[in-house]
């Protein structure tokens, strides 16, 4: 027997030692760095709230309870007992049945009044018809980002439990070395913007923390092959830790794939789908512009299928002597600060990844407080003794006049942004503007992939600061949804239109002028002597953006 065999008898025994003797359990099995029991009494155990927690606090180990398939009823009778427990309200758009885990995955417009107060209704549900309930969100604006990648993960949904079975069994191995080192590597990154990553070792672990790409210089890529990372083989990488969505950290995760890795990523949920939503898209860019691509769509299906969703807070056992926990870094949806404990209280370190200090328009501020940390790595893009940034209002005062002047003479304002956070951050400064009266009421045009990527923010409105959140949930009033916003899907014609008619604000990726649609923008607007193009977001070295910003006038 394994030592992975003998520990789950040994819980599964405690566990069955702990519970009322009138429950069964039936299996105990590790899925990724959760417990998973299963039992044939699982109306018992949602009758019983702290029963779960219990447990969890004396294995001091996450733990999920399903039903046994064998006592789970119908699932034609489940769904009209679920609709009858669940307030009409709250707006159930599917009801989504799996018999081999015995989950049903419940997807409404409000989640809040499906969980019910203190978990309350998903109790109800259980006790009513046995199966356990997983609660999304409906997307307020349509995402076919999230729809794909929720059906795409229904579909490979066996492939995936095979998958979290083999990470769990390898994340609570027996640990084989007694030697105590904690070795930072970087791979990139470090005295430049872009290509973010870092090897993290052990003598018993190695993570790999992002993995992105360098704006403007091709081929520029992290240094994959030292010893520390693949130069060993793919195996070498015990898992993958993303902070956040954005390319130079994101971008070359799934060549990670094609080379053979076939370990967990752990991340934030809305960071998995803008994930998704930027690799496809750096896919797409370069098959427009001619280049090869380093890895094929299939590697992105990959690494999704690969991707373990962490909440803020949350402690996680990623391996046998490493434990991760996810904190709000303020940069842009799901952005994490990574935070790792390793050993037995041996050392404490923590990844900022990209991070904003203070509250945004759109983020609480990045947390800064930890029980304990030893050694923080910190990113420095501003922190150059020659660096200045105008702090938010003046930022947010000097575009408004840039706006109103632009307008007030007929023109158009074109703003390049990168699709995901800035993008979402100037829509809320606009809103507002129009809102309060402080700009004329104009059309807003979203072009490339900011539409798509709002509609993600839409969905996971628990990320964004408190004031946002608690709009859209107590309020029922979405800033994105305001009426003038206008998604471009017309292609060239469209644009042709709106650049020939009256004043309007165009908000196009990309955000530093390297590709998308923001380059037809600047044919259809650069000789307009009435339009202005202002920039919101840093340039790096080598791209357009940066070109044009440094006094570039012909194109």
């Amino acid at each position: 027997m394994s030592t992975v065999e003998r520990q789950l008898e040994e819980m599964r025994a405690e566990i069955t030692s702990e519970v009322p003797s009138d429950i069964t359990i039936t299996e105990v099995t590790y899925e990724g760095p959760e417990l998973v029991v299963y039992t044939r009494d699982p109306k018992k155990f949602a009758r019983n709230g702290d029963l779960i927690r219990k447990l969890a606090s004396k294995l001091r180990k996450r733990i999920t309870v399903r039903p046994d398939p064998s006592v789970l009823s119908r699932p034609s009778d489940a769904r009209e007992r679920i609709q009858s427990v669940i307030p009409q309200e709250a707006g159930v758009t599917d009801l989504d049945f799996h018999p081999d885990t015995g989950e049903v995955v419940i997807e409404a417009a409000k989640p809040g009044m499906v969980i019910g107060r203190h978990g309350s209704t998903l109790r109800e549900i259980t006790q009513e018809v046995g199966w356990t309930p997983e609660v999304v969100r409906t997307p307020p604006i349509e995402s076919s980002t999230v729809s794909n990648v929720r059906n795409f993960l229904k579909q490979e949904r066996e492939e995936r439990r095979d998958i979290l079975e083999r990470i769990g069994r390898q994340i609570h191995r027996e640990e084989m070395s007694d030697d105590e080192y904690v070795r930072i590597s970087t791979l990139g990154c470090c005295r430049e913007v872009g290509r973010a990553s870092f090897i993290l070792s052990t003598p018993e672990t190695r993570v790999l923390i992002d993995c992105g790409d360098k704006p403007g210089a091709e081929g520029e890529v992290p240094y994959l092959q030292v010893p520390e990372a693949l130069g060993a083989g793919p195996s070498n990488i015990d898992a993958v830790v993303l902070t956040h969505a954005h390319l130079d950290h994101s971008a070359l995760i799934p060549l990670l794939y094609k080379y053979g890795y076939d370990g967990p990523i752990y991340t934030t949920e809305p960071t998995r789908d803008l994930m998704g939503l930027l690799q496809l898209d750096y896919l797409d860019i370069a098959a427009k512009e001619g280049r090869t691509p380093p890895y094929e769509s299939e590697m992105v299906r990959d690494a999704i299928k690969h991707t373990i969703p962490l909440e803020y807070g949350n402690v996680t056992d990623i391996a046998p002597d490493i434990k991760l926990t996810l904190h709000n870094a303020g940069h842009i949806l799901g952005s994490a600060i990574c935070h790792f404990h390793i050993g037995d209280g041996l050392y404490n370190v923590a990844f900022s990844g990209d991070i904003h200090y203070e509250d945004t328009r759109l983020f609480n501020g990045a947390v800064n407080e930890f029980p304990r940390v030893e050694t923080l790595v910190l990113e420095s893009t501003y922190g150059g003794r020659n660096d200045y940034q105008t702090d938010q209002e003046d930022s947010e005062r000097k575009l408004k006049g840039i706006i109103e002047n632009t307008l007030g003479r007929g023109g158009h304002v074109l703003v390049p942004a990168f699709a995901v956070g800035r993008s979402q951050e100037i829509m809320l400064v606009l809103e507002e503007a129009m809102r309060e009266g402080e700009l004329p009421t104009v059309p807003i045009h979203l072009d490339g992939m900011i539409w798509e990527a709002t509609a993600i923010h839409s969905t996971y409105p628990e990320y964004l600061r408190d004031d946002v959140r608690d709009r859209i949930f107590h309020e029922d009033e979405n800033p994105f949804l305001a009426e003038q916003f206008n998604h471009i899907d017309g292609g060239e014609d469209e644009r042709r239109e709106v650049a020939d008619g009256g004043p309007s604000i165009v908000l196009s990726t990309s955000g530093m002028l390297e590709g998308g649609p923001i380059l037809s923008w600047l044919e259809h607007l650069g000789s307009d002597g009435d339009s202005t193009l202002t920039f919101v977001s840093f340039q790096a070295q080598g791209t357009l953006g940066r070109r044009i910003q440094s006094g570039r006038r012909d194109l």
